[in-house]
Order: C-alpha cells, then structure tokens, then sequence
C-alpha cells in the first residue's frame, strides 16, 4: 500500500513537472513569434538626408548622331543598267553621274524629235514671209506656229528622257548603300531603288531636355558636344531646333548642328553628349535625390520617417540637376527620406533602415 501511495506521488510530481516545462516553452515561443511578426511588419528601406548643397546648374543630355541630309531614291522610268560608275562608301557630289541605263531606243527618238522641230522651225519661216506678201492665210500661219510649239515640246521631253538614262546624285554624300548592278532591270511601278546617300560633313545630335532646363536654352546658342568613341576631343554645335511641345515623357526635344572634321571622324549612329553650360555661378540650393520620389518628379510625393514610420509629404520640386532635385518647400534640412523601398509601402508602415 505504501508502495502504491508512493508510486502515486512520483507520477503525479512528473506530470506536473512536465506540464510547467511546456507552458514555459509556449510561453517563450509566443513571445518570440510576436518578436518575429513585429519584425516582419517593418518595411526595409535605404533612406538620405535632406540637406543645402552648392551645386552647377551645367547639365548634359545624350543622344545619337543623325546626318544632316540622307535620301535613298528609286528609278524615275524603266529601262536596264549598263553601267554603275561608284561603290558604297565612295563620295560624290551633287549632279554627278552613278550609273547608266541603255538609252539606243531614247536616244534615236530624241534625234528624230530634234529633226521634226527644225522641220517645224522652217516651216514657220516660210509661211512667215509667204503671210507678208499674202502667199499664206493668218490661219495657215497660226498652225505652222502651233506645230512648231508642239514639236519643240516633244523635243524637250526627248531630251529629258535622254538625262533619265544617266542616274545622277540628287545631293553631295557618301553611297551607304547600292542596291543596283549592271544588268539590273529598273522599274517604274513599283520603283526599283537605285541608291542610299548619306550627307555627314554636318550631323544632328538630337536631345531631350526637361522643362526646367529647357527655359535656359535659345535657338542659335553654341553647345559643347563629345562623343564616346573619341573621349579626348570635342566638337562644337549650334542649337538649331526647339520643340515648342513637351513629348509623351514630358520632355522637349532639342536639335544640334554639328559641323564634322574634315576626316569625317563622326558617324551617324554614334552616341553623342551635349554639355549645356548655364550662364549663372553655382547656387545653394536644397536638395533630394531624384529617386526619392514616389513614382517620378512630377508626382511631388516623398516618404520620410518618422519615429520609425514612412509618413508621405507633398513637397514643391524645383530644377532636376542630374540625379538630384531641388527642393522649394515641404521638407526641412535634416529630415530623413526613404530613396528605396517605396514601392511597398503606405503612410504609417513601420520602416526598417538598412545599412
């Protein structure tokens, strides 16, 4: 009986000791999974400060180089090449010759329509004296006249016809490319292209600037432009186009000409900057980074923290500056605002500053 008593106690004991072990335990795991969700709650951001900086209103804009003329033209009449006088890359001038369609058949009607005309031409003479002594009518006269302007006509187009057969350069560049070879039969419908002429002795870089740096800009203003290829030297523009109208990413597009060195160093296609010089000193100025807007500039919203939360400020932005913006109103010296993260947090979350 003792025994039994005995035995009872222990169990008892060792059940109760067991029972105190688990509720710690679940104790202890509650509080760390409230640690855990607490920590999980927060939102993990990189943050900046706002601060007055002395900054250069200069800013550059990239773009690519264009030529300032390129056609590709196509065959104007039918007829077959006989000749092709250039290759591609080769340079040639305005008017001159590239290549020759047979021209036998245009060439005995252009004779034969300059026979008619001076038929025509002596004719008139004839009757012209014969009406003065009253060997001819007026109308007999007029008729003659009206046959000789109907014959010079034909003798015109006989001689354009007769041009058509040499293919010449509509304008002074380099042959980029050559689509005809002797023995080519060109067409008029639909027009067979003859050649590709690309103009590079003057280039077009084409920017894009943004409204606050577009209001320092004139037509005619000069422009420092680099390309990457050749880092040690430096062309010089001229401003020639402004857009009036701000494009889709509410930037205005702006056109420089670029007079190219005499060995042609500038290609088109190549990646241009125009570095814009402001005629004013460096100003202080407050200033964000660029991406410490939620969304773009124009959104004029930015998350800073407070007591360890993301509270969204409307701010007045102010000139871009390369990867900065300058702040009018809405933040203060010191404040401290998130610049990564945004995109998944709301006003109020708890914030977790990354290092």
């Amino acid at each position: 009986m003792k025994k039994t008593i005995i035995t009872i106690v222990i169990i008892l004991a060792s059940l109760g000791l067991i029972g105190f072990i688990l509720t710690k335990n679940k104790t202890e795991n509650e509080a760390k999974t409230a640690i855990v969700a607490e920590k999980n709650a927060s939102v993990s951001v990189k943050v900046d400060t706002v601060k007055t900086e002395e900054v250069s209103l200069d800013f550059v804009s990239n773009g690519n180089f264009e030529p300032i003329q390129e056609l590709k033209f196509s065959a104007e009449k039918s007829g077959k090449v006989t000749q092709v006088l250039v290759k591609e890359g080769d340079y040639v001038k305005a008017g001159q010759t590239l290549a020759i369609v047979r021209s036998d058949v245009i060439n005995v009607n252009a004779q034969n329509a300059n026979a008619v005309y001076q038929n025509a031409v002596a004719d008139y003479t004839r009757f012209e004296n014969a009406f003065k002594t009253g060997g001819v009518t007026k109308q007999q006269l007029d008729q003659a006249r009206l046959a000789m302007v109907n014959a010079k006509a034909n003798l015109t187009q006989a001689n354009i016809n007769v041009g058509d057969t040499r293919i010449k350069a509509p304008i002074s560049g380099f042959i980029n490319k050559k689509f005809i070879e002797p023995g080519s039969i060109l067409s008029g419908m639909p027009p067979t292209e003859l050649f590709e002429i690309v103009n590079v002795s003057k280039l077009k870089l084409k920017v894009t600037v943004n409204e606050s740096q577009v209001a320092s800009l004139k037509v005619g203003s000069v422009i420092k432009v680099g390309s990457n290829v050749y880092p040690d030297k430096e062309f010089t523009g001229k401003i020639t186009f402004i857009a009036p109208k701000a494009d889709a990413s509410l930037n205005f597009p702006v056109e420089i000409e670029i007079t190219n060195n005499t060995s042609n160093d500038l290609k088109a296609g190549m990646y241009g900057t125009a570095k814009f010089a402001s005629n004013q000193q460096k100003q202080t100025l407050k200033i964000v980074p660029r991406n410490a807007f939620v969304g773009s500039v124009s959104s004029n919203e930015i998350f800073v923290i407070e007591n360890g939360t993301a509270k969204l400020k409307k701010v007045t932005a102010g000139r871009i500056l390369g990867d900065k913006v300058e702040i009018l109103d809405g933040l203060s010296n010191g404040e401290i605002v998130i610049v990564t993260g945004q995109i998944n947090l709301q006003d109020g979350n708890a914030v977790e500053v990354i290092k």
